[in-house]
């Protein structure tokens, strides 16, 4: 289908050799997605007045441990290759394979926990990070590129990437390119950044709520991202298991924006509700 011109080629090998170093580069794009997402959320965080570019350095610590402990025993327990039946594959991280949802969900609690032990707002530092997360996925897509994994269907658009027959999916025959949705993931998380971004300083929400901003606007796009994948995956009525994951996660962070604006909007116009007729009499009387 695609050729040199027309396409995206793939790495030939997933390590980089520097010298005697050999450095896996799956683990090389997650760690610069981190040291990214730390000096954002920092910046944000001291520019807040909520707390100091130390503090977040130190709470990330504890939550990017958590996230990555998370996003692997998501993996483990729910892909298709059933790796919980084989030990020896739980730790090689470097192959492949951190489920976003467990990253995000013990990634967030662990980080709240640390939070609370600073004594900063909790709610606080969710908005100052809420950016920077999906800053970080997106470098850290890239190593997807390097390990030639969770590509998409086979397509001759001229942005097609190129698979090694190594790497190639049974049934399909040499040369065949395929979508390349590690980078779609990586130019949404980077335009999801920008609009929180732009957000944050043009709507000013209440603090924490930018964080269920992100949950909405990273579902929506996993959603369709995930609909083009044809790594075996666990699958029911249509969808991807993690296409019912950022439904369910996508609709409840929405569903918590409204109610929160619904009840503080009210809220709101109750406070400034001016006085009716018979309450400006009796304080008339009363003078």
């Amino acid at each position: 289908m695609g050729n040199w011109i027309a396409s995206i080629p793939s790495p030939s090998d997933g390590v980089l050799h520097l010298g005697p170093l050999n450095i896996h580069a799956y683990g090389l794009m997650i760690a610069l997605g981190v040291v990214a997402g730390v000096w954002l959320s920092g910046r944000r965080l001291e520019a807040a007045g909520v707390g100091t570019r130390d503090d977040m350095s130190s709470i990330a610590l504890w939550g990017v441990i958590a996230g990555v402990v998370g996003a692997r025993l998501y993996f483990i327990i729910t892909d298709a290759s059933r790796p919980w039946k084989t030990p020896s594959r739980w730790l090689k991280v470097w192959e492949g394979g951190l489920g976003v949802p467990g990253g995000i969900l013990l990634g967030a609690l662990v980080a709240g926990w640390a939070i609370r032990r600073r004594g900063l707002s909790v709610a606080g530092v969710y908005t100052a990070a809420a950016p920077a997360i999906p800053l970080s996925q997106a470098i850290g897509r890239i190593g997807n590129w390097w390990n030639q994994e969770l590509f998409g269907r086979p397509t001759d658009l001229p942005w097609a990437l190129e698979i090694d027959d190594d790497h190639l999916p049974a049934g399909y025959t040499s040369g065949t390119t395929f979508h390349p949705t590690f980078l779609y993931e990586v130019i949404w998380n980077l335009s999801l950044c920008g609009v929180l971004l732009l957000i944050d300083r043009r709507l000013k929400l209440r603090p924490g709520r930018l964080l269920a901003v992100y949950v909405v606007g990273y579902s929506i796009g996993r959603f369709w991202i995930e609909g083009l994948r044809i790594d075996p995956a666990r699958a029911g009525g249509g969808w991807r298991l993690n296409q019912w994951m950022a439904v369910i996660v996508g609709v409840l962070a929405a569903g918590y924006l409204l109610i929160d604006w619904l009840r503080h909007n009210s809220d709101a116009a109750s406070d400034t509700e001016p006085a009716d007729d018979d309450g400006a009499t009796e304080e008339v009387a009363s003078e």
